[in-house]
């Protein structure tokens, strides 16, 4: 930007491609706007004259100077986060035990969209050996989730007899403070647990998508609130975890618009009998079971 080479104006990813090949270029002295445009990857949608247009800059020393020593950082860092992803593939194999589970079996992938930063092995096959079960089908769960979740959890959750104990130990659960028989308080316990944080980010991700979580989330954030609706969500998402590690069970989403229609057959039913369905009170306990 010191430079007026505005490349983050005409490059969605300026680490990309287009990007790396441009910043290398200019770091190595090429200055011709035109023969740096030309280095432009084949999937970039932008024109050269387009991406010409941005890169005429002053290429005063100091300015340039600074940027092969932010690039030499960066190659730096990401020889580092390789290392990392090396360490961490064979923390996995180590988790085997030489008794993986066969990978002939993992289902397809619900999403071959590469994640930004995922790490660099096919983490799909080495959590399935170590598991026997793949989490990425789960809605909200993907590579690197997975991998945080099992970390934090680990891979045997034996030690809580349900999912009900669980969600409790997640602080996902209603904390019911009950006096005299008379129900005083339902909220959620305060929580510093880095699982139920990352579930927490995931609900919010799967309110935004077409699926029975996410018109669960919706329809219950316009009721109670987007606080409620993420915590209920949550709780959703790590019983079906517990479920998926604990049981093997394997995950069918029925969709946004099945999980609507059997609320509105619910209701048409209700009428038939001469009722009306009318929810209950607000609280946890009503709103994640």
């Amino acid at each position: 930007m010191e430079m007026n080479v505005q490349l983050q104006h005409v490059v969605s990813d300026i680490i990309g491609a287009t990007g790396m090949r441009i910043i290398r270029a200019i770091a190595a002295g090429e200055r011709n706007p035109i023969t740096l445009a030309e280095m432009r990857d084949v999937r970039c949608h932008l024109s050269v004259e387009t991406i010409c247009s941005a890169l005429t800059g002053n290429w005063r020393d100091e300015h340039v100077f600074a940027l092969c020593q932010s690039l030499a950082l960066f190659d730096f860092y990401q020889a580092k986060i390789v290392e990392c992803d090396r360490k961490l593939e064979n923390a996995l194999r180590d988790l085997e035990g030489g008794n993986g589970h066969d990978t002939a079996s993992l289902p397809k992938a619900r999403n071959k969209t590469r994640q930004v930063n995922a790490p660099d092995f096919e983490v799909r096959s080495a959590l399935y050996r170590v598991l026997g079960v793949d989490l990425t089908q789960l809605h909200g769960i993907g590579l690197s989730l997975a991998l945080k979740l099992v970390g934090e959890c680990g891979t045997d959750l034996a030690a809580w007899p349900s999912s009900k104990h669980f969600t409790s130990w997640l602080c996902l659960a209603p904390g019911n403070k009950i006096s005299g028989g008379k129900l005083l308080s339902s909220k959620t316990r305060r929580s510093s647990s880095r699982a139920a944080a990352l579930l927490r980010l995931a609900a919010t991700t799967i309110g935004r998508t077409d699926t029975a979580l996410g018109a669960f989330y919706r329809r219950l954030s316009a009721r109670a609130g987007k606080a409620k609706a993420v915590t209920a969500t949550a709780r959703k998402l790590a019983v079906l975890f517990y479920n998926s590690l604990r049981y093997g069970m394997t995950y069918q989403d029925p969709g946004a618009t099945q999980y609507e229609e059997r609320i509105s057959n619910l209701q048409r039913r209700a009428k038939a009998f001469g009722f009306a369905l009318q929810e209950l009170p607000e609280g946890p306990e009503t709103v994640v079971s």
